[in-house]
């Protein structure tokens, strides 16, 4: 879906400006997504595999939710949005909890789509049963909780596994870091 977004300058502030995903992406411009990151207290974070008809890294492994903030939309309600969205699981704002923006810049398909987002990350308990989510058939191909310990092992050996983008391995790690603060380990 093409949808109108807010785009930013390369330091992250608002220009006014709005422009369609495609075209924001076909020019570099800078724009918001949100990640939104589940995890359990039993010590398990909720994986989503990117759709085998994504454009990037299809059928890997990665945020819970994600997408691009539509234009006037808060990061908290993109966060909501997108979670009952891609996995029809209710939050509110109050649940959220946001650990920092992550800078992604990155080409793809031989350069014409030029990805410069900044992602506003948060974290969320996840509160109902995985059979109890219902995963977007154009956006997910499926979903599963891995532990905190199978999560690292994953990310050892991304680089052969194909599992996680491998490229990511820093900003993974920021994750479970931070899921471990929240629950205190």
């Amino acid at each position: 879906m093409d949808e109108y977004i807010d785009i930013v300058t390369p330091t992250g502030e608002p220009t006014g400006k709005t422009a369609l995903k495609s075209e924001a992406h076909k020019n570099g411009w800078y724009h918001n997504t949100i990640h939104l990151w589940l995890y359990t207290k039993k010590g398990e974070i909720l994986l989503q595999q990117r759709s085998h008809k994504k454009s990037i890294h299809p059928l890997l492994w990665d945020v819970s939710a994600a997408g691009h903030i539509d234009a006037g939309e808060s990061f908290t309600q993109a966060a909501i949005r997108e979670t009952k969205e891609e996995l029809g699981f209710a939050l509110e704002a109050k649940d959220l909890t946001k650990i920092g923006t992550k800078l992604y810049e990155s080409s793809y398909a031989n350069g014409t789509i030029q990805d410069n987002e900044f992602h506003q990350v948060y974290i969320a308990e996840l509160t109902a049963n995985i059979e109890d989510l219902t995963p977007q058939d154009e956006e997910v191909e499926a979903i599963k909780l891995v532990t905190f310990k199978a999560f690292e092992e994953l990310l050892a050996n991304s680089e052969t596994n194909n599992h996680f983008i491998p490229t990511n391995k820093s900003y993974y790690n920021f994750i479970l870091d931070a899921i471990k603060a929240q629950l205190e380990l």
